[in-house]
């Protein structure tokens, strides 16, 4: 059956309008109906390459979700350690997910032992669906407890829905599968000859971002805590929330941050303070004077943070508006 024909129809819009809202079991279901008939194409290899001794990455090009990247938009990394692979958050389908377990069984000759969803966007979790179906729904998938009952939640089917609509319905088919296991600040895993710690700093791009050390390594997998060259969605999380976390951060020690969008470096942390300080700094300031909206927005504009590093940061045009109007209205109720 042709994809986009099986969801132009009455029917089938009808079934998926009724069911838009109902928990992520009922979806589940229906997706496992439908997925023999109707699913996605495949998304092409992406290479893994070695980012320090127990970890890679698949690295992924685009900062947000097309029909033409199919939704690969996240980075994918994997730890190898003595007992298994670690997967740090799964991609943004099933496909993506499929890809990149043919990328590992191509580097290793091992399983994925656990996967690990460091919070709750659809981009950082949906191919845990993939795993699944490979490893087995025993395969443990860990989060933070406020991760797992969002995607349990409305989060579950809202971001499968929207990656479906961004793509031109290239990732249909892909499961809602929730995190199981939950982990905490200071909860660490250990496997062989790997430790991995979690990092829980309160709301920071959303309220249940879990960064992951590498205690071996020296390194974090800080999730969408920072980014290289994109600014974070800042509509479940907080500014000073951001900047607090990179302070508790910098006291682990770690020498390199591996973000979920764009590439591993000494600065990503650097980076970001001195951009979202850019951003705040002058809305905060525009608070205590009394300015309105647009004149924030034009001190931030102004402000050598972020005219410096606007023309290679992307989305900076289409979202700076965005971005501005939140730390205001944070920095509105700071005040008080």
């Amino acid at each position: 059956m042709n994809r986009r024909r099986f969801l132009q129809s009455t029917a089938a819009f009808s079934t998926l309008s009724t069911i838009e809202f109902t928990p992520w079991q009922t979806i589940s279901a229906f997706a496992r109906e439908v997925d023999d008939f109707v699913r996605g194409p495949v998304v092409k290899d992406h290479p893994l390459v070695q980012v320090s001794k127990h970890v890679w990455m698949i690295h992924s090009p685009d900062g947000f979700p097309t029909p033409e990247n199919q939704g690969m938009m996240c980075n994918i990394t994997f730890v190898n350690t003595a007992k298994g692979l670690i997967v740090v958050d799964s991609g943004a389908s099933v496909q993506i997910g499929e890809m990149a377990i043919r990328q590992a069984r191509q580097a290793f000759k091992k399983p994925v032992v656990a996967i690990i969803n460091t919070h709750y966007h659809g981009d950082h979790w949906l191919g845990n669906h993939a795993y699944v179906e490979t490893y087995g729904e025993s395969l443990p998938i860990y989060a933070h407890p406020g991760t797992i009952k969002a995607v349990q939640g409305v989060q579950g089917n809202m971001w499968r829905t929207l990656m479906e609509q961004w793509t031109n319905q290239a990732t249909l088919g892909t499961r809602v599968v929730p995190p199981t296991h939950p982990l905490e600040h200071g909860s660490e895993l250990k496997y062989g000859d790997v430790t991995l710690r979690m990092h829980h700093f309160g709301t920071v791009h959303t309220p249940y971002d879990l960064c992951v050390e590498v205690l071996e390594d020296k390194l974090v997998l800080v999730g969408d805590v920072a980014m290289d060259r994109r600014i974070a969605n800042m509509d479940d999380g907080s500014y000073l929330g951001t900047l607090k976390a990179y302070e508790g951060l910098e006291k682990t020690g770690a020498n390199l941050w591996l973000p979920g969008h764009g590439k591993a470096s000494a600065q990503v942390l650097q980076w970001n303070r001195e951009l979202f300080e850019g951003i705040y700094r002058p809305c905060e300031q525009a608070i205590k004077d009394g300015l309105g909206l647009e004149e924030a927005k034009k001190l931030v504009l102004k402000d050598s943070r972020v005219a410096s590093r606007s023309l290679d940061t992307k989305g900076f045009d289409s979202n700076i508006g965005k971005y501005v109007s939140l730390a205001y209205l944070e920095a509105e109720a700071a005040g008080f």
